[in-house]
């Protein structure tokens, strides 16, 4: 679909096009249109969602259950639960970063709503995951982990994600513009973050000292909710998760307000 197509309900509508209706619509439009786009001309498309965790299992695996053995149950699982988790998370924060730059013809339109596509791009890695949670369970049962009612938090525990990653989205998606630098030290920053996310060991391990410090990463806390509801077969652990969905909510407002205060130069700048 054309960028003048997308934007034609914009112009010269009304103002109850502005609402919810509208711009569900149009999310649903543009996550289309980003999916379509990813797995063009590719042979296996969506099953790049799975390939890429797989084989970074395969690689922790061999690392800490051949050289180095570490004592986890079901590692396996335990590693692939967090490796879906952290994808959707990082995918999510990159792509956001290019969200505005790369899409200057719809920027260009009088009247289109700029503010939709941060969400898009969160949106579309929600879908990757939510079509990967399948072969998850089945990766689970194969694990011997049967699948308990406990997995039921896991849309509570997606939607304090999305509203996380939505509100860093706005403020990478603003900044890149500006500050061109912002997409490359994301990319560090994210692989620092990696490592300090309890994705391949177990966050117990950490020492007393470094706890209070290592758990301010937020993805610590989600991370560790997916694996308790999905591996543990318990409810999530509502305190530390509470303090995330609490910040998120804080965030993300404040996000938006500087996205849509950067917004009025983004023409100009692009």
């Amino acid at each position: 679909m054309s960028s003048e197509a997308l934007a034609a309900p914009v112009r010269g509508s009304h103002a109850a096009h502005r609402g919810l209706s509208y711009l569900f619509d149009l999310l649903a439009v543009l996550v289309a249109r980003d999916m379509k786009l990813l797995y063009k001309g590719s042979a296996l498309g969506v099953l790049w969602t799975l390939i890429n965790p797989f084989f970074q299992l395969l690689v922790f695996l061999f690392i800490f259950q051949i050289v180095v053995r570490v004592d986890i149950p079901h590692y396996p699982s335990y590693v692939f639960t967090a490796l879906l988790v952290w994808q959707w998370f990082s995918g999510s924060i990159v792509q956001a970063a290019g969200a505005i730059i790369n899409s200057r013809p719809l920027i260009r339109q009088p009247g289109f709503p700029v503010s939709i596509l941060p969400p898009v791009v969160v949106t579309t890695g929600l879908i990757h995951l939510l079509l990967a949670l399948p072969v998850l369970f089945g990766f689970l049962i194969f694990d011997g982990i049967a699948i308990r009612v406990s997995a039921l938090w896991i849309p509570v525990i997606q939607l304090i994600q999305f509203t996380l990653q939505g509100s860093l989205a706005y403020i990478v998606a603003g900044l890149n513009v500006s500050f061109r630098d912002t997409a490359h030290l994301l990319r560090v920053l994210l692989q620092l973050m990696f490592y300090l996310t309890p994705v391949f060991y177990d966050a117990q391990r950490v020492p007393v000292d470094y706890q209070s410090l290592y758990r301010l990463n937020p993805m610590v806390h989600i991370v560790n909710a997916y694996r308790r509801v999905l591996i543990d077969g318990v409810s999530p652990d509502w305190v530390p998760l509470g303090i995330v969905a609490a910040c998120a909510l804080i965030l993300l407002p404040l996000g938006y307000r500087l996205f849509i205060r950067q917004s009025h130069r983004f023409v100009e700048e692009l």
